[in-house]
Formats: structure tokens, sequence, C-alpha cells
């Protein structure tokens, strides 16, 4: 019997499993994590507009703030995610999430706005570690049919921090606390969910699709899968020779594989432009619209729009990616959020009235949740092949946090030179060419991650001693 064989049964066993309370477990656990992730990316937004008040900074230097996190994600994505597929998804899990617990408490204790940077940077390598492992791991646990829901599951977790942000604001600032107090108390405060994951996150087991396929413990993965899931997952046990990898360089020399990398990396790019330069400066924004209102009455705008737009958004995303598709509801959601984005920037004085702009801004929230917020995430963590795969999913998640930086590096300068509408009409073109890039992606949704990976045409291209994992 060859390893592609037991790899089979292993990955059957899953495909077929029924809901139950082991993909909970896994949920809950691997969404903490992006719970944190999102908490501590946007609160940033909020506390700019305290940092502003007690340190005046310049444009360029307030942009830094917002987009440093940004860019070292981009580091923290592709490192840890090749990483992950040399030594293990689980060897790293936690560790990135001591980055973030450990960043967070030194942002709040910055002395100055150069250490700030500095923390803010560290939080970036951590947060962005955090994407390509935990998708991955969710996805490989996942089973055919509910895969989309359950990754979505994951990722709603974001919608929780996002809406955590604007709350822990409201209620620092309605206690009266002074400003320069406010703002390191909403940054440090995001090490107590960190702290959480790490513990969370040392009782999961290693992916069985990983360790089956390319440690060529068939026996071990089933084992640990049995016991994990109760007696949920049972699959075979025969011991067989390791299955074939792919290098790095292999992997980047790959038609096939750079088509992939072009549409995930690519719709993730151009979405994270829009997105962060939008989400992070919402109340900015929100100062552009309504210069009179209060930091507390903006918080309160953003909070409304995250609950009511954003937060339906994620849930009907997961709830229904499986049945319309995972590729056709990315291109659903570019459609619509460019629609939303263009509208903001050519009816006229819509960008003056605060209750048309809020309208039409919440509309373009809800179809990002609905749509590619959700699915850049979910399609890179399934289109390529289990020896790669946290690599092709680090690779896109890090390319989108440069798209990321740039917006929310950019967005006070265009904002400032050009006006709220020129944002705008930027960010709906940024959607139209992720509906492009997305329509090279094939369509996942019910396929098993053997079939959508192609191990066996992989196997078949290359013999087995040419490709070694671990010479990267």
């Amino acid at each position: 019997m060859t390893q592609a064989t037991v790899a089979k049964g292993v990955a059957e066993a899953l495909d077929e499993a029924p809901l139950s309370r082991f993909h909970l477990r896994a949920v809950l656990t691997a969404g903490t994590g992006f719970f944190t992730d999102a908490y501590d990316l946007f609160i940033i937004g909020t506390a700019l507009a305290l940092i502003k008040i007690e340190y005046h900074p310049s444009p360029i230097l307030i942009g830094l703030i917002g987009s440093t996190a940004l860019l070292a994600a981009f580091v923290g994505s592709t490192v840890f995610g090749r990483i992950a597929d040399i030594f293990g998804r689980k060897k790293i899990y936690g560790l990135e999430a001591t980055l973030m617990a450990v960043a967070a408490i030194g942002s709040a204790l910055s002395p100055n706005l150069v250490w700030l940077i500095v923390w803010r940077f560290v939080l970036g390598v951590g947060i962005g570690g955090d994407y390509p492992v935990s998708a991955v791991l969710m996805s490989e646990y996942a089973n055919r049919k509910n895969r989309g829901r359950l990754v979505g599951m994951v990722f709603s977790m974001q919608a929780l921090g996002l809406l955590a942000g604007p709350l822990v604001a409201l209620l620092i600032l309605g206690l009266g606390v002074h400003g320069d107090v406010a703002w390191r108390v909403m940054l440090g405060l995001g090490a107590i969910p960190a702290l959480g994951v790490i513990y969370l996150r040392r009782t999961l087991p290693e992916s069985p699709r990983y360790v089956a396929q390319i440690q060529g413990r068939a026996a071990e993965a089933a084992a640990q899968m049995q016991k994990f899931t109760a007696g949920v997952v049972s699959a075979g046990t025969e011991m067989v020779t390791t299955h074939a990898k792919l290098t790095l360089r292999q992997f980047l020399s790959s038609r096939r594989y750079l088509t992939l990398l072009l549409g995930t990396a690519g719709c993730w790019f151009v979405f994270d432009y829009a997105f962060y330069g939008n989400t992070i400066s919402t109340p900015l924004i929100l100062k552009a619209v309504a210069p009179g209102a209060s930091l507390i009455t903006d918080t309160a705008i953003a909070l409304l729009i995250f609950t009511v737009a954003a937060a339906p958004g994620y849930v009907l995303a997961f709830a229904t990616v499986d049945r319309i598709g995972h590729r056709r509801l990315q291109l659903f959601g570019f459609a619509m959020m460019g629609l939303a984005f263009l509208s903001i920037a050519l009816i006229p004085r819509v960008t003056r009235l605060i209750v048309p702009f809020v309208l039409i801004y919440g509309i373009s929230y809800f179809f990002t949740e609905f749509g590619p917020n959700t699915t850049t995430f979910l399609l890179a963590s399934e289109l390529f092949p289990v020896s790669a795969r946290t690599t092709g999913h680090g690779f896109s998640a890090g390319f989108a946090k440069v798209g990321a930086f740039i917006g929310t590096l950019t967005f006070p300068i265009v904002n400032g030179d050009l006006g709220l509408s020129a944002v705008m009409a930027i960010a709906g073109g940024a959607a139209l060419i992720g509906l492009l890039l997305t329509r090279i992606l094939p369509e996942p949704s019910g396929l098993s991650l053997e079939e959508i990976g192609g191990e066996a045409r992989d196997v078949a291209i290359a013999a087995p001693a040419q490709l070694d994992v671990a010479s990267v």
C-alpha cells in the first residue's frame, strides 16, 4: 500500500465526518486568535485620534503608526507560513500569540512614538504568523461539505474583535479617562485575549493531513484524530513510505501555483488596500464628513456601522458560502462593494451629508464581509497542496497586508490632498481589479482538499527524491 492510499483514507475520514463538537472546539481555538488580531489592528484607529491630540504628529507619522503592524504582517505571514510547511503547523501555533501579547504590553508602555512604531511592528509579525496557520489548520480539520462554513466561522471572530475595539474605547472614554492614558489602556488590553490563545492552542493536535501526507505517519494521524474527536473520525492506520513533497523553488517555479498565487494574493492585496485603508481610518473619515462631531460620537457611529452592517455580513457569509460557492461569493462581493465605493465618490455632496454617507458606507461594509473579506482568507487556505498550503496562504496574506499598509499609510495623505471622494474612487477601482483577478481562480466548493491541491498530479510530475521540503 502506498502513502497516497493511506493519506487518502485519513483525508476521506475527515472529509466525510459529520459536524461535531471537535469542529466547534477547533473553530473557537483558531477564532480566538482572529478576535485578538482584529482588536489589535483596528483599535489603533481610535487610539490615533487621541495620540494626535497629545503628540500632534505629521500625516506621514500618523500613517506609519496606523500601518506599521500591517507591513510587519507581511514578514510574519510569509516566514511563519513557510516554517509551518517545513516543521509542522503546531510547532509554531502559540509562538505568534506570544509575540502579540508581549507587543500589546510594549505598545501601552511606549515612552514615545518611535517605540510605539517598534512595538506595533512586533505585533504585526505575530498577527501575520497567525493567518496561515489558523486558516490552514481549520481547513485541514474540516469536512468537505462544510469547509467554507468552518473556516468562515474562524474568520468571523474578526467581527467580534472589530466590535470590541469601539466598545472598549467608548467605555474608557465614557469613564473620563484622560486621553494620554486612554490610548495606552486601549492598546494594552490586547494582551489579555492573546494570553488565552496561547493556552488554548496547546490543546490542538497537529493537522492529520500533514502528519499522514508529509511526515508519513498515517497511524499516528489516525490515532490523534480518533482521540481528539472522541471517535467521530476513524481512519486507516497502516505504516507506509513518505509522500512526495514540494520545495519552495518548485512551488514558485510552477506555472499552476504562480497563477493561483496571482489570484489569491492579488485579490487579497487590492481588497486589503481598500478595507484597511477605510476601516483603520474610519474615525478620520467620519470627522471629515461631520467635522463638528466629538470623538465619542464618531466612535459610536463607527460601532453602529460595524454592528448593523459588518457583523451580519460575516454571519451570512459563513452560513451561505458553501451553498453559493467560494469563488462565486467573492465575485459578487467585489462587485457590490465596488459599486458602493464608487457611489460615494460620484454622487454629489454625499461626503458632506452624514446620514446618506453612513448608509452607503454601511452597504460597502456589508458586502466586504459578505464577500471578499471572508473568501480571500478561505480560498487561500484550500487551493494549494498540503506540502505548500501554509506557504501559499502565507504569501497571499503577506502580500495582502502590504496592500493594507499602503492603503492605511496613504489614506491621510490622499484625503488631505484630494478629498474623501478621491479616496472612495480609488477604493472602488481596487474592488473592480479584485473582481477581474477572481476570475482566474477555480471553484473549490464541495471538493476535497486532495482533489483541489492535486497531490497525485504533483507526484507524477517530479520524483520523490527531488522533492524534499526541508531543503527549502
